[in-house]
């Protein structure tokens, strides 16, 4: 895999798209959300190999993109939520993504009908380690077709099961090594990434191995 290329590709568009910001508040909120995940893309490709300071770098980009994106976003834009905390996450800043988190909750996801308001509550609570809160939301997860394992994986999380945890994150690493299509053209397993490394703060990381994970 050239990664090289791929960082370079996202760098690019994230540089291009911020050198181009629209002035009206519809239009700058929806570059804004691109520019974000440009970002994240590079982030993830520098993880990919071993460059971890420049990924840091990247996924903090990500992460204050998303969030300034939040002013003027739709109603229900909760997927920037989650990217602001994933962002972070990936790049092991654990203050930034407790920062993150209690202002995504502020934002009353969970008070949404739906199951990605849902989802980006529960990711939330856990990085905050409100984890009896977050077992709270586990059921609200079976809406809108939202992908099992990963409702199995954070339920497991927030209830500390380390057992049904290890099969489920297993089953959401395959369900993206099944996947022919990837965000931004990134063929990483970015959503494994994050639950293990919740995992690993309670003590339950699995650590698995895949050509879609950065290397030990």
């Amino acid at each position: 895999m050239d990664w090289d290329a791929h960082a370079e590709r996202e760098e690019s568009r994230y540089a291009d798209g911020l050198s181009r910001l629209p002035e009206d508040a519809d239009g700058r909120q929806k570059q804004l959300v691109r520019v974000a995940m440009a970002a994240g893309g590079a982030g993830l490709a520098r993880l990919m190999q071993g460059r971890r300071a420049e990924a840091v770098g990247w996924l903090a980009r990500s992460a204050e993109r998303y969030r300034e994106s939040w002013e003027g976003a739709p109603a229900g834009s909760w997927g920037r939520l989650i990217g602001a905390i994933k962002s972070r996450i990936l790049a092991g800043d654990w203050e930034g993504a407790a920062d993150d988190s209690r202002w995504a909750l502020e934002q009353q996801p969970a008070e949404s009908e739906s199951a990605v308001g849902t989802y980006a509550a529960m990711l939330a609570l856990l990085t905050i380690a409100e984890d009896e809160r977050a077992s709270g939301l586990a059921a609200a997860l079976g809406k809108d077709d939202f992908p099992q394992a990963v409702a199995d994986a954070l339920t497991a999380l927030a209830g500390r099961d380390r057992d049904v945890y290890s099969e489920a994150v297993r089953r959401v690493l395959e369900s993206f090594e099944a996947r022919e299509d990837y965000l931004e053209d990134i063929p990483v397993a970015d959503t494994v990434l994050v639950l293990d490394a919740l995992a690993a703060r309670r003590g339950m990381a699995v650590e698995p191995r895949s050509a879609l994970l950065p290397p030990a």
